[in-house]
């Protein structure tokens, strides 16, 4: 089994230096749009090339990140940008929206495409949609543990990556709005504020919504037995000492061999490590914050960690040939893929003693201050002559530059005649866009003749429901269904499919698969992140019956997407902010204390309701509901009222609101539909 590779982050030019240097086997970078730290330093297009070379020079790879949302005002500019790449010569591209796959994959076909953590790949079924798409790679959720790890890696044949060091979201990645919503600074579009990382509480608890960074370090043996084939640094945000440190523990821990876990943590933690995900242990030590202490200790080992890749790392195996006549000296060397010569001085006669391949030996594999070793050394040497060492020292000197040169040399992808078609604005055939509600619970359904469709979470759903309401009832998929729940809700919802279930309503790419493995419609959920028309045209090419537009979008862009495929948006109801794993109010109160009903308190004394997942996991919701009964919204076919913990009564009146087009006089949000997202 293939030794996995170690996958380092890089904001900059130092800290690009510092993964080389220090052992990865690949970086991952940005270029100067569309990648998910747009706050890095990042790498403009000059530059792009310059650090493809650098590491392809090295013998590392380079996989540049294109892994955020992108608007039709910006898909010229996606054109640009995947030009660049390309002719950059990078070997993949990491990406979240499928326009970007769309895109890579006709203009650039043999560019890897790499699938981003904003995909959310939580599941069998998510990862083998990704695989049947035209992924080359996936990267797992890190709220996995070993066994689902496991499940998922045997459940599709192209690489997979997993985070071992650096930062853990407290949300699903591609299912946060938190930072949106609070501060119009959206994740999904690289500009998080990390409004998380605050001070939120839990009962008494402080800092409820922030984990401490993973470290899988020791887990390292277990997760290749499992089938990991890459293993993932967190951190294009941080600082060049942080990069070292990590890749090169990661790179000793690989070995079998002690790492500097004292150093490591000084350079940057949060109350220290934690693995409870991977140990399916998810309680209240997961949980920390970066406190004065954290931050001061950092001091006293940056300096330590910089002379660690001040200087060239030997990286690069060569083989070199030596051989000297009475006309000339000749160097010859191979890294196996290249090969080259370089002609030295002629030599002189041997006054007192001559050159031979011991002393020859000594001197060519000096290669100190490049990234080479010599693997292998062979010489030809006449006899009764020799060779100063100054002309030795300057016939590897050129040897190896001129192979390092070559070596950096990068190699344009070969690009495709295809460009992206401007988009014909879609037009609804409705005068008004059809109602559809959401309900937590099959008890909340009230006004059932005002809505077109009804969507209930499919625990919720019989077989008596379904007989009262037929093909206007949806079954709601979680947003995030990990492996060990997939048994037992594929067979629940196989149940309900034979008892005339017909449709489903997906927030994440694995529902597209089951539902159409189950011969079910798929109507694609707002948590698919689409924000553009060529996302939309993947989508109706995937056979979805309708798609619920990212609520992030603003309504004058919702309203110029073109495609064909219906479409609407959520235009009522207490946002889901963040979906969580490890729910911090059972890790701090208990379940029992919550009872299903529990809050969370920003610093400011806001509080945000949770909603409970049938115990697997749970949604932050905002702190007062989306409220645009007033608003136009001609040209969509349908618009969600989200009901969460609203009683009957309170749906009844809202649903009357929205039939009447009136406004809300209580305390609401218009969300983003009309500001300008970041």
């Amino acid at each position: 089994m293939p030794t996995p590779e170690i996958l380092a982050p890089v904001g900059g030019e130092e800290q690009l230096i510092a993964a080389v240097r220090s052992g990865a086997n690949a970086v991952y970078l940005g270029g100067q749009n569309f990648n998910a730290r747009r706050n890095a330093a990042n790498f403009a297009e000059t530059d792009l090339a310059k650090a493809v070379s650098y590491c392809h020079a090295r013998g590392v790879k380079v996989y540049v990140t294109v892994n955020t949302v992108v608007l039709d005002a910006e898909l010229p500019a996606l054109e640009e940008e995947a030009d660049r790449i390309a002719e950059a010569g990078a070997d993949a591209v990491i990406i979240q929206d499928m326009a970007v796959l769309r895109l890579f994959q006709a203009r650039y076909p043999s560019l890897k495409r790499f699938a981003s953590t904003q995909t959310a790949v939580h599941n069998v079924d998510g990862a083998r949609f990704l695989e049947s798409v035209g992924f080359d790679s996936i990267v797992l959720a890190r709220e996995l543990s070993l066994a689902e790890i496991q499940t998922i890696c045997a459940s599709v044949s192209i690489q997979k990556e997993a985070f071992i060091h650096g930062a853990h979201c407290m949300s699903v990645s591609g299912a946060c709005y938190l930072s949106a919503m609070l501060g119009g600074r959206s994740g999904n579009r690289g500009l998080c504020a990390q409004p998380c990382r605050l001070n939120w509480t839990s009962g008494d608890h402080p800092y409820a919504l922030s984990l401490k960074d993973m470290s899988l370090l020791a887990h390292l043996t277990e997760l290749a037995d499992a089938g990991v084939n890459s293993f993932k640094i967190e951190g294009r945000m941080k600082r060049p000492e942080y990069v070292a440190a990590a890749t090169a523990a990661c790179k000793l821990a690989l070995e079998g061999k002690p790492y500097d876990a004292e150093s490591l943590r000084a350079v940057f933690s949060r109350s220290g490590f934690t693995d409870g995900y991977l140990n399916a242990k998810r309680d209240e030590q997961m949980f920390g914050y970066r406190t004065k202490e954290d931050v001061t200790g950092a001091e006293g080992v940056l300096a330590s960690l910089a002379a660690q890749y001040r200087n060239e790392t030997p990286l690069v195996p060569v083989d070199l040939a030596f051989s000297l006549t009475e006309d000339a000296a000749c160097l010859t060397v191979s890294d196996g893929a290249h090969t080259l010569s370089a002609q030295g001085v002629a030599p002189e006669r041997a006054v007192h003693r001559a050159l031979d391949a011991e002393n020859a030996q000594k001197s060519l594999e000096k290669t100190g201050g490049t990234p080479f070793f010599v693997r292998s050394f062979s010489a030809k040497i006449a006899s009764g002559y020799t060779l100063p060492a100054s002309a030795l020292n300057a016939l590897r000197r050129e040897a190896l530059d001129a192979l390092l040169a070559q070596r950096g040399q990068t190699q344009p992808h070969k690009r495709e005649d295809f460009a992206i078609s401007a988009p014909e604005r879609y037009l609804s055939n409705f005068e008004k866009p059809a109602l559809w509600a959401r309900f937590y619970q099959k008890e909340q359904i009230a006004c059932a003749q005002s809505y077109e469709k009804i969507l209930l979470p499919a625990e919720e759903i019989d077989s008596a429901l379904l007989a009262q309401l037929g093909d206007k009832l949806v079954a709601q998929l979680p947003t995030v269904l990990f492996p060990a729940d997939e048994p037992a809700f594929d067979a629940k919802l196989d149940t309900l499919a034979k008892a005339g279930l017909s449709a489903v309503w997906a927030n994440n790419s694995y529902g597209i698969a089951l539902g159409k493995r189950l011969g079910l419609v798929v109507h694609g959920g707002y948590g698919l992140n689409v924000t553009n028309t060529e996302s939309l045209r993947f989508y109706e090419a995937q056979g979805l019956g309708s798609l619920t537009l990212s609520f992030e979008l603003a309504m004058s862009a919702i309203k110029s997407l073109g495609g064909t495929l219906p479409r609407g948006i959520v235009s009522y109801g207490f946002l889901p902010l963040m979906q969580l794993r490890n729910c911090p109010i059972k890790a701090s109160l208990g379940c029992a204390a919550c009872g299903q009903n529990g809050t969370m308190t920003d610093r400011m004394q806001v509080r945000f309701p949770v909603e409970c997942d049938q115990y697997r996991t749970v949604a932050l919701l905002n702190s007062v509901p989306l409220d645009i009964a007033e608003r136009s919204m001609r040209g969509l076919d349908h618009q969600i009222l989200y009901f969460t913990r609203e009683t009957r009564a309170e749906i009844e009146t809202v649903t009357a609101r929205f039939l009447a087009a009136e406004k809300t006089q209580d305390a609401h949000t218009t969300g983003l539909y009309f500001r300008t997202l970041l």
